[in-house]
């Protein structure tokens, strides 16, 4: 599969391709849940790496006609 999110790229809040996976609030829900993609807390701002978010998005993948576990 294609790369949803540049591999050497670090994503901020507020980066429209954060939308690709949730707004604002998602994000702050899956964080505060520990679930979601990886990131880093650098004092107030939270970051992502594109690599951290492509491997997240790869374990969401489902195959039609499966059953997921």
């Amino acid at each position: 599969m294609k790369a949803l999110f540049e591999q050497n790229r670090n994503y901020a809040l507020g980066d429209p391709e954060l939308d690709l996976i949730g707004d604002r609030d998602k994000l702050a829900q899956w964080r505060h849940k520990g679930v979601g993609p990886a990131f880093y807390k650098l004092g107030r701002k939270v970051i992502y790496s594109g690599a951290d978010l492509n491997a997240w998005a790869d374990a969401q993948r489902v195959e039609p006609g499966t059953e997921r576990q």
